[in-house]
């Protein structure tokens, strides 16, 4: 699909890949409002992977979503992923409508919908009036809006035992090389499960990623280097700023 360029053209996105595209292109904020209180596969309403994608290169996320959404056993585990990783998810009794909000240029809306409320497809609006009306309802209803806090996350959003007794391994000093071993898991599986945990955090290093860990109490007291780090691929950390310089590896 290829974004509009004249200020009052639209165009029909007939597929979740032109929105994904769209987020893509991001650079500052968006916003998002979602009357769905259930998971389901939706161009506008995701979360996507796309979106923590946005997240870990900087770009801001707002998201509104039905109160009812915070006990909808697979929403309420994906929202509170993507609050992990930094997304200000708020919730109201009704949202008005299904939206996004990219940069404050470009507004994505729905078209054409299925019986049970999801959308066909799309159109893409760069009109001024548009955006602005868009805008200015999305903050109004932010407004009111009640936020989801770390401590009323799912426990889905929560380690594992793996996960949690990679961190304690890694946390104490070992290796990648040596916690693989330990786990009975290749190096590269080490890795990615780090991977993943940072992407939940929102953790752009290791460092981070050790510190948001500590927070949320994921790391047993008296396991963490200093100030909670853990250990870099292939060397063991005890210093923090040795650690700030671990970036998040990558899968290979």
């Amino acid at each position: 699909m290829t974004v509009p360029h004249r200020a009052g053209h639209a165009a029909r996105c007939p597929s979740g890949a032109g929105v994904e595209a769209l987020l893509g292109s991001a650079r500052r904020e968006v916003l998002v409002m979602s009357t769905m209180p259930v998971a389901a596969h939706d161009p506008i309403r995701g979360p996507r992977r796309i979106d923590h994608e946005n997240l870990r290169r900087g770009v801001r996320y707002r998201v509104l979503v039905p109160d009812a959404a915070r006990t909808a056993p697979v929403l309420a585990t994906r929202l509170g992923t993507l609050t992990l990783a930094g997304a200000d998810t708020r919730t109201v009794p009704a949202v008005p409508t299904d939206a996004l909000v990219i940069d404050g240029s470009v507004v994505v809306l729905p078209v054409d919908r299925t019986e049970d409320g999801r959308s066909l497809s799309t159109a893409v609006f760069q009109l001024s009036s548009v955006v602005t009306t868009t805008t200015e309802l999305f903050e109004r209803v932010w407004l009111s809006s009640v936020p989801m806090s770390p401590a009323e996350l799912p426990d889905a959003a929560e380690l594992n035992a793996r996960e949690k007794e990679l961190l304690s391994l890694l946390s104490s000093g070992s290796t990648d090389e040596s916690a693989a071993a330990r786990l009975g898991v290749s190096v590269r599986t080490v890795r990615r499960m780090v991977a993943d945990i940072m992407n939940r955090l929102g953790a752009r290093s290791r460092f981070q990623a050790g510190v948001k860990a500590a927070d949320r109490g994921w790391l047993m007291a008296g396991r963490a280097d200093g100030c909670g780090s853990l250990s870099r691929e292939g060397t063991p950390l005890r210093h923090a700023s040795a650690v700030a310089a671990s970036n998040l590896p990558e899968h290979g």
